[in-house]
């Protein structure tokens, strides 16, 4: 079991929902160099930037509706993409809304291993394993480009990023990132940024050419973890699972502006996953040592209230339509259902015979959640309309941050797939 992803639990605190509230990169041009789907890959040299820059980093809209583009937010941060709907920040990553260059992907899972070092690729038709990859280090998560033509498998031991081809499955050659547990793109899609847990570091690259911008330290976030972005792409909120905080940071200054704590701050396993309700009024953050979620409000100064969940409460997702929020319980082998405006609870799905669902995502036509299961090597596949087991998919040792792709959405804001 890794130490660094314990999964001891301590407390459940009551809480209540409120009203509703009302209101990239660039692909490397030596990606398809990889290796055949049945044969292990060895970590390759570094690419230059000038073939990491051979590709674009636009953002592709998804299929036109005949509708009028919405007028750009004169206080949203420059170059993003302008929020179609204020109530619904998700409305462009509705059912199959996949973007030309999405469309063209193979429908996969890409399952990366914290102990075994490799990346297993899966066939979401068949659920077949279709490919293994040995890397190297400690495989964390699979992160989607901004620009949706990149996966990227990070490891945080090696220090090292390794690109996979979606739309052939296949890995390239890996290079150099410092500590990346995990990764983000910004709204604008100027910037890479590696969450460099170990290092108390956010550090910022051109994710073109992959030379460092910037680092931002965060000296009183430690075990700085995930992420989401403000609707206006000003602000981004990282969980920093050690310390019972969140940490706010300025996306265009790279700033830290200020920490928030949880009103009861657990050290060991606090804040991890967090998601932006879909009407940008709150935010929801999952703590499995608090056994629920937090909810931030949405100008990100302070904690309104908790929503109990479940024994180790961990990746939060949300269903095609955002009405929905899915909330995995590690601990105790559930996902727990919220209403994704305003928290409150729906239903509880119990995985049969127990597991530990941890991160994944949902297919591109939001019928079925798939999640690793971190401490029992296997990936749970859920359908969403009544949470029953579809499958249960022996994996490697330590699945943990799986990418189901293709998602819908215009651009990618990273992790294990946050589209918008």
């Amino acid at each position: 079991m890794q130490m660094r992803k314990g999964n001891r639990l301590i407390g459940t605190l009551g809480g209540r929902p409120t009203a509703r509230a009302g209101i990239a990169v660039a692909v490397l041009a030596l990606v398809a160099a990889g290796c055949s789907s049945s044969d292990a890959v060895e970590p390759a040299s570094t690419p230059t930037p000038d073939q990491a820059a051979q590709a674009t980093g636009d953002a592709q809209a998804p299929a036109t509706t005949g509708e009028a583009a919405p007028p750009a937010d004169p206080d949203a941060l420059p170059g993003m993409p302008p929020v179609t709907d204020p109530h619904n920040i998700y409305s462009n990553a509705g059912a199959d809304m996949l973007s030309e260059t999405a469309a063209q992907a193979k429908p996969l899972v890409y399952v990366p291993h914290n102990d075994s070092s490799d990346v297993w690729v899966i066939d979401q038709n068949t659920f077949e394993v279709v490919g293994k990859y040995q890397l190297s280090g400690e495989l964390q998560h699979v992160v989607p480009s901004y620009d949706m033509k990149t996966l990227y498998a990070i490891d945080d031991t090696g220090n090292h990023a390794t690109p996979f081809d979606p739309n052939t499955g296949e890995p390239g050659a890996t290079f150099p990132v410092i500590d990346p547990y995990n990764m983000y793109f910004t709204p604008d899609g100027a910037s890479a940024i590696s969450v460099a847990e170990a290092r108390k570091e956010l550090v910022w690259y051109d994710p073109h050419t992959w030379e460092v911008q910037d680092v931002t330290p965060t000296p009183e976030c430690s075990g700085i973890d995930h992420a989401d972005f403000s609707a206006d792409g000003r602000t981004a909120l990282f969980t920093c699972e050690f310390a019972g905080r969140v940490a706010v940071v300025d996306v265009q200054s790279h700033q830290l502006e200020r920490v928030i704590d949880m009103p009861t701050r657990n050290t060991h396993m606090g804040p991890q996953d967090i998601k932006l309700a879909p009407d940008a009024s709150e935010y929801f953050v999952a703590d499995c040592d608090a056994d629920g979620v937090w909810v931030i409000d949405g100008a990100a100064t302070r904690v309104d209230r908790f929503i109990p969940t479940g024994q180790c409460a961990h990746g939060i997702y949300l269903s095609r339509d955002a009405e929905r929020m899915f909330v995995t319980n590690r601990g105790e082998g559930s996902v727990s259902v919220l209403d994704a405006y305003t928290g409150e609870p729906i239903t509880k799905w119990h995985i049969p015979g127990g597991g530990s669902p941890d991160m994944g995502g949902l297919n591109a036509d939001g019928t079925q959640l798939w999640l690793s299961g971190r401490y029992d090597d296997a990936v749970y596949v859920l359908d969403t309309a009544d949470g029953h087991l579809i499958k249960k998919i022996p994996v490697g040792d330590g699945p943990h941050g799986l990418a189901v792709w293709p998602q819908p959405g215009r651009y990618s804001l990273g992790h294990t797939g946050i589209t918008r």
